[in-house]
């Protein structure tokens, strides 16, 4: 069996007809840019978010304590190391560039035909994030994405692997972008401010929060540019 499924991750689709290509990246933009469709992908990139928290926590040598996920798509990772410096910058910055940076990651390799390599490294993260949730509403998230994604991607035909996975891509680079949007609204909010990652970063450096969120929309529209070129130039 674990031959099996090694096959099935690791093998190449057959390209899908240009006209799917395009039908994928609409279907995306509106799945994004609609409100429950926006929702739901909002829950996939925040777990993300934190992932990209967690990640470079540990990189940078600070001890992850936990996260959390939460039902108006929030989240929280809890990481224990020295309040203040370029370790603490790192983590911080780290989480809203982190779904634009996987779904570029993504549109490499579906652009390449890896399209099931592309669901199983999403199964493979959820699994990994199993052992760091600390609530029952981020078990939840992370248990449906990982076992939806998981049975789709030992079931489906490599014609609807690659579909999803066309959508995937799609749907992490046009959600990043809305997501730094999102944020600089959410600041107008005066309840908000002082506990965005923007707003972290401001109090620990001499630039402003605007000038990070700045920086945050540049880097996802950077690879949503990147991504969108790597997918439709499989066309």
């Amino acid at each position: 069996m674990f031959d099996e499924l090694w096959e099935r991750a690791t093998g190449v689709q057959p390209p899908l007809p240009d006209i799917w290509v395009l039908v994928a990246g609409l279907a995306a933009l509106l799945l994004t840019w609609s409100p429950l469709g926006y929702r739901v992908v909002r829950h996939l990139a925040t777990l993300l978010h934190e992932a990209g928290h967690a990640l470079v926590a540990v990189f940078v040598g600070r001890r992850l304590s936990g996260i959390r996920l939460h039902s108006d798509t929030s989240g929280l990772t809890v990481s224990r190391g020295k309040p203040r410096g370029p370790g603490m910058i790192a983590t911080l910055m780290a989480g809203y560039p982190a779904p634009a940076i996987v779904g570029l990651a993504s549109a490499w390799l579906v652009s390449h035909g890896y399209a099931a390599g592309t669901l199983w490294a999403l199964v493979v993260l959820c699994a990994l994030m199993l052992l760091l949730i600390r609530n029952l509403y981020g078990l939840w998230v992370v248990l449906v994405t990982g076992v939806g994604v998981a049975a789709l991607s030992w079931t489906a035909t490599p014609e609807i692997l690659s579909i999803a996975a066309y959508i995937l891509a799609w749907s992490l680079l046009f959600v990043a972008p809305r997501a730094v949007v999102e944020l600089q609204r959410s600041r107008r909010c005066k309840r908000s401010r002082g506990r965005s990652d923007a707003d972290q970063l401001a109090g620990l450096t001499h630039l402003s929060s605007g000038i990070w969120i700045g920086l945050f929309w540049l880097i996802t529209m950077a690879c949503l540019v990147g991504g969108g070129w790597l997918l439709l130039g499989s066309v």
